[in-house]
């Protein structure tokens, strides 16, 4: 007698099984899409009903990702909660971005590149002035329309030599790349004014170039206005811990005018020689790494990054991540406005091809395929993950934690009082923060 077949199951229990998957603590849309094996088409379409607005090469956090996986009938777990140590020693961690840039170098292998020079000042001293008349003075006259093209850097030649000057909006700009550790600059130059002398913002540029730690050469502008006083500004120098060679010190000082062009050469030629005493070398015949210096959103060219290399050479069609952001190099252009195929060590050049615009002070890194590229990029948005949390505003009593534990010796306070009749006593003052 023939056995009855079996009934097949219900569909609806299936449906009902949750599958759990394991997400990290950030994770890029496409990859989270091939995790819960749906279309990134539907993954997209959850973030933006949840009013996020990304695309498939664009990061989102633990706490976004399970709300989309929820919806499309998945359970989510935390990374670290279930990753043995056999399988993190499998799948090693990605490069740091933070790591020094010229490990595993081959002495061998090591090239001549130019300087990387940024020029610091007060703002009425002659800063931007100087920048064009040493511009100008290595630009032909066939060449003199592409002066106006503005990359946030630029590169010059000086006697078969090359320079590259960078045209940092401020001091800000200075100081935030290099809180991120985005050392780029070789030498300094600051720009003080012969007939006005060290002022507020002088002051604010030693600063920052001394905790830089790189060499600094003073420009001593203006020198062709009648009443510039060239002694009175070194005994100011010298009084803010800038000693020049002439009162026995290190620091190089060059009087020039950016109106006449008076010592423009005296001035790039002294440059040249302080920073052949740090012996610049980097390995042009490596994948490029540098860092983006400015970057925005254009609206015919899409996002444009003005990047350093580093060292390396960067060429057009290679794959690239700066920050959170991956994509392909189409095209490269130098300052003069020229499309270039290639950009050796020191060279600034801006680059199109990325999808998102990065942050001033990336890490710019070509890398092999797309699957390293996302790697990467997953490591550098859990690092700006922790680096936001730690960031955070400390409470008060964390702030008196670490007083007590000798980690900060300063408890600064911003005190504001009611201006009310009844403030009558002390008592009325209560510490804010603003």
């Amino acid at each position: 007698m023939p056995q009855p077949m079996p009934e097949p199951a219900a569909p609806v229990a299936v449906a009902e099984v949750s599958t759990v998957v394991t997400l990290p603590k950030t994770i890029v849309v496409g990859d989270l899409a091939r995790a819960l094996d749906v279309s990134v088409v539907d993954v997209i379409r959850g973030l933006v009903n949840m009013g996020t607005m990304v695309s498939i090469n664009q990061s989102v956090d633990f706490e976004t990702a399970s709300l989309v996986a929820n919806e499309l009938g998945f359970e989510t777990r935390a990374e670290e909660e279930v990753v043995a140590p056999a399988e993190e020693e499998a799948t090693p961690e990605p490069i740091s971005t933070k790591q020094v840039l010229w490990e595993d170098v081959d002495p061998a292998k090591l090239k001549e590149r130019p300087p990387v020079i940024t020029v610091l000042g007060h703002v009425d001293h002659g800063k931007t002035s100087l920048l064009d008349a040493i511009r100008a003075t290595n630009v032909t006259a066939r060449e003199a329309g592409g002066i106006t093209q503005h990359i946030g850097a630029y590169q010059i030649e000086h006697n078969g030599r090359k320079v590259t000057f960078l045209d940092t909006p401020g001091h800000e700009a200075f100081t935030a790349m290099r809180a991120r550790g985005a050392q780029v600059t070789d030498v300094a130059v600051l720009v003080v004014a012969a007939d006005d002398g060290v002022q507020p913002q002088t002051i604010e540029a030693i600063s920052h170039i001394k905790a830089a730690q790189v060499p600094i050469v003073v420009a001593l502008n203006k020198i062709d206005r009648p009443d510039a006083n060239t002694d009175q500004v070194k005994a100011q120098l010298a009084e803010h811990g800038v000693t020049i060679e002439e009162y026995g010190g290190d620091t190089p000082l060059v009087p020039v005018s950016a109106k006449t062009k008076q010592g423009i050469d005296d001035l790039v030629e002294t440059v040249l020689l302080v920073a052949d005493v740090a012996e610049l070398k980097a390995d042009p015949d490596r994948p490029a790494i540098g860092r983006v210096i400015e970057a925005h959103l254009d609206k015919g060219r899409g996002p444009v990054a003005t990047v350093l290399v580093q060292t390396g050479t960067l060429e057009r069609g290679d794959l690239v991540v700066t920050g959170t952001t991956f994509g392909k190099v189409r095209a490269m252009v130098d300052d003069k406005g020229k499309n270039v195929g290639r950009a050796e060590p020191s060279r600034p050049v801006e680059i199109l091809g990325l999808p998102e615009v990065p942050e001033a002070g990336d890490v710019m890194r070509v890398v092999s395929d797309e699957k390293a590229a996302r790697a990467v990029v997953a490591q550098n948005a859990r690092e700006r993950a922790a680096g936001a949390a730690a960031e955070r505003p400390a409470t008060l009593d964390e702030m008196f934690a670490q007083v007590k534990e000798g980690q900060a010796k300063e408890l600064k306070i911003v005190l504001r009082r009611s201006l009310s009749p009844s403030f009558t006593t002390p008592s009325a003052i209560s510490p804010s923060r603003t």
